[in-house]
């Protein structure tokens, strides 16, 4: 606040009444204050006594996705039990896949002076947080990597799992493969979709853009592809679905038709294994995903000064059925 106040030419008490809303303010001033503030990316803190501290709140925050996505939740707790241990609370919000969103939680945990931050990013830029890990607020990332910014990140084998669900149908004699993908936007479908199409084209099965099927961000958006794709003149003997989302919606319409297709899906849940359509996951340890993530971050809080590392975690492939 004082080096607004200088900047701006102006009194600490009318930075202060400034930042915080008194609308008495003349315009004149207040418009200089708020040009200083924009020059020095000064941000007001809500936390009072932790400024006045210089400390964090002990808290730390976490940023995911989509709170009701059971991978998501998972990963939470796992991060959450590691806070624990850490006599920390964990803080949650969801991006619902929205850059902006994103960036708006993450500088308001940043005001309310968390101790870093976990960070499962939507948006197509991170450089926003530079600023933030230069005055030492410790940033991991979970299941994505950043954007134009170097940061710690803990991701899954993407390709590795990919490319297992594609050999695992090719060796069942299959070559026409339907593969169902969210936006391609999202880190995570384009690795899985890139290594899915190379494990085919390694196998010699030509491209068929009519067995691909991406945008799909819904388990109705699945539905209405799945019933498309087996009503096609040519339809796919199996199906790889590349989230549990997609796995869903398209296990929904298998069981109306009571097709005894095959599916593989990336990413376990809690009922795989009581759905009654045979149902192969790749699958992996999505908790330890979060704790892992937060056992980094906190080393971070503690002072650990090494280069940003990314760690990768593996999968498995597993055969589920009911009973």
């Amino acid at each position: 606040m004082s080096d607004v106040a200088r900047v701006a030419g102006v009194s600490l008490k009318t930075v202060s009444r400034v930042v915080n809303h008194v609308p008495t303010v003349d315009p004149t001033l207040a418009e200089r204050v708020l040009a200083a503030v924009s020059e020095l990316g000064f941000r007001r803190n809500d936390l009072a006594r932790s400024l006045r501290s210089r400390s964090t709140s002990g808290t730390v925050g976490l940023l995911i996705e989509d709170l009701a996505n059971p991978f998501y939740s998972t990963m939470a707790a796992g991060a959450a039990q590691c806070a624990l241990e850490h006599d920390t609370m964990l803080i949650t919000a969801s991006s619902e896949e929205d850059g902006e969103r994103e960036r708006t939680l993450l500088l308001e945990m940043c005001e309310r002076r968390v101790g870093g931050l976990l960070v499962v990013p939507a948006g197509a830029d991170q450089t926003y947080l530079r600023a933030e890990i230069e005055v030492g607020t410790p940033v991991v990332f979970l299941d994505r990597p950043p954007t134009n910014l170097r940061a710690d990140a803990v991701l899954i084998d993407n390709g590795q799992g990919a490319r297992s669900a594609i050999e695992y149908l090719l060796a069942r004699g299959h070559e026409r493969i339907g593969v169902l993908s969210d936006w391609l936007r999202i880190y995570t479908m384009r690795e899985r979709l890139s290594a899915a199409e190379a494990a085919l084209e390694r196998a010699g099965v030509p491209y068929r853009p009519d067995l691909i099927r991406d945008g799909l961000h819904t388990v109705p958006e699945t539905q209405a592809a799945v019933q498309r794709m087996l009503d096609s003149p040519n339809p796919p003997t199996a199906l790889f679905a590349l989230n549990n989302r997609l796995t869903l919606g398209a296990l929904g319409v298998l069981n109306r038709r009571h097709s005894d297709l095959m599916l593989v899906g990336f990413d376990d849940f809690e009922t795989a294994a009581l759905m009654p359509h045979p149902l192969t996951i790749v699958s992996y340890d999505a908790r330890e995903m979060g704790r892992v993530g937060a056992e980094l971050l906190f080393r971070r809080i503690d002072g650990e000064g090494s280069r940003p590392q990314t760690v990768v975690l593996p999968t498995t492939l597993v055969e589920r059925s009911a009973g």
